[in-house]
This record gives C-alpha cells, sequence and structure tokens, in this order.
C-alpha cells in the first residue's frame, strides 16, 4: 500500500452497530518535528469493546492521548484529520470538556493519587459532576469491586491489583459513555489480569459502557473484544472481527506466541516480512 493511499485511508465501519467515536486519518506530532501518527483511522461502534494492538511504540497510547485531549501535557497536537465523538468534533477541545461529554481514559500504570484514600479517589472521578447520586455511584463501584470498600487507607498502600480496579472504579464516577483503557494488565499477576478482564466484560455487559481497550496481552484483550485494531508505526495495518484476528496467521504468529504453517524465526525477519505482508 503506497503511502499517499494510507492517509487517505477512512475508518472502516467494523460492525453495522452506530458509531460512537471515529477517528478519520489524524496525524499526530510531538515536540513540531516528530511524526507517530500517521494517517490512523478506527471506529468504535456504541455498546462495544473494541482491542487496539501493537508493539510498544506502535502509536496506541498516543491514540488513546489524542482523543482524550492529553496531547498539550507532552507537546504533541494532532496536526491532520478529525477525531468525533457522537458525531461531535473532538479536535482543539481541552480534557476536562472532553470528560464531560462522557470520555474518559484510565492511563497507563494506574495514575491514582497515592497520599489520598480510596474513597478520596472515587470522588476525584466525579468532579465534573453536579447531581446528588455520587454516593450512590460510589456503592455502586463497590459492588463491582468489594475489595475497595474494606481498603480505608492510603491507596499508594493498595497492591496493583486493587490500584487498577480503584482506577477503573474512579473512571465509572465520572459516569462515562467511553472508557479508555491503556494496558490494565501492566504489572498484574495471570490470575489479576483474569479478573480485571472479567470486570471490563461485566461493565460492558451490564452498564453498557463503550469501550477502547489498549493492550499488549493481546489474547486476553481479544476474548473480550468484538473488533480490533492492529498498529504498526503509527498506523493501522490491519482490521477486522477479534475472531478474525485471533485466528489470522500473522497475529497467532507475532502477538499470541503461536505459529502458522511454518515456523519462523523471529531474529532478522520478523520485522521485515511483516510489513512487506502487511502494508
Amino acid at each position: 500500500m503506497s503511502e499517499a493511499a494510507s492517509l487517505d485511508r477512512k475508518a472502516p465501519p467494523p460492525p453495522a452497530e452506530e458509531p460512537l467515536l471515529e477517528v478519520n486519518n489524524i496525524e499526530v506530532v510531538y515536540n513540531d518535528v516528530i511524526l507517530v501518527l500517521r494517517g490512523l483511522s478506527l471506529a468504535v461502534p456504541k455498546g462495544s469493546i473494541v482491542a487496539l494492538l501493537g508493539a510498544n511504540g506502535a502509536g496506541k497510547s498516543t491514540t488513546l492521548k489524542a482523543i482524550s485531549g492529553l496531547l498539550k501535557t507532552e507537546e504533541g497536537e494532532v496536526t491532520r484529520g478529525d477525531i468525533r465523538f457522537a458525531g461531535e468534533r473532538l479536535n482543539g477541545i481541552e480534557a476536562h470538556q472532553i470528560v464531560r461529554k462522557g470520555i474518559f481514559q484510565v492511563m497507563e500504570g494506574r495514575r491514582i493519587v497515592a497520599d489520598m484514600t480510596c474513597l478520596e479517589n472515587l470522588r476525584l472521578g466525579a468532579f465534573t459532576r453536579s447531581d446528588n447520586e455520587v454516593k450512590r455511584d460510589i456503592e455502586m463501584v463497590y459492588a463491582y469491586f468489594p475489595r475497595l470498600k474494606e481498603r480505608t487507607g492510603l491507596a499508594g498502600y493498595l497492591s496493583g491489583g486493587e490500584q487498577q480496579m480503584l482506577a477503573i472504579g474512579r473512571a465509572l464516577m465520572a459516569r462515562p459513555k467511553l472508557i479508555l483503557m491503556d494496558e490494565p494488565s501492566m504489572g498484574l499477576s495471570p490470575l489479576l489480569v483474569k479478573e480485571v478482564f472479567g470486570i471490563i466484560r461485566r461493565l460492558n455487559e451490564e452498564l453498557g459502557i463503550t469501550i477502547l481497550l489498549v493492550e499488549q496481552n493481546a489474547r486476553m484483550a481479544l476474548s473480550v473484544a468484538s473488533f480490533g485494531y492492529v498498529m504498526e508505526q503509527g498506523k493501522v495495518v490491519l482490521d477486522g472481527t477479534a475472531e478474525a484476528l485471533a485466528n489470522n496467521e500473522d497475529v497467532k504468529e507475532f502477538y499470541l506466541g503461536g505459529h502458522g504453517a511454518e515456523r519462523k524465526s523471529f531474529r532478522n525477519l520478523k520485522s521485515f516480512k511483516r510489513r512487506k505482508r502487511w502494508l
């Protein structure tokens, strides 16, 4: 595929459901010189879980920051294309305004406030709200994460799994329509990873929250997602249903720890052959 064709690529409509989020042909530049996203497009249907897969440095976290308006904190900006949420253009809107519109990002590494209690962290997630139902929503979070109700000390003393649960609970307090999750399995044991992904599935099924999931654990991500995108070097190189991606020979070889008809050594061949096949 030529560079020009790649830059003009529009977000494919994954399933037929109404798209809640559309990212069309965006470029992101840091410090006016470093081009990170190169014509990236994707769509997230309302009520779905969509996985965004790729190696370190592919641009996955940058994609989430572009959507949530956090690029400015790292001297980055969207220089081309547009991002639309429920039909409204988000380009140039401040991060706190994007939260009020219904998008909340669970950052990589949790980013809880360590010297505040669990309850204070949860209340912090509701800072954009002015209604009187915050207390009820705190009880809802405790219903999903009963361990948090038992932890009355500072959040910095929580285990890694409990901190991830707190980060997700804090997102729920904003009553989001869309949650952007960045590497929720990072640093967790296999047992906790399974528990966290089970909760992600429940939030989608029981509360109807749409989720865009960035995750290096491709197997777990595809187990809960309905659709997925694979990123390489700042753009989407492959997309399809979760089932199709899980059965794709390239995805098996490079992301699921398996191999196709011929087992290949990653040494010397991996990057070159992958680009030749997909691009």
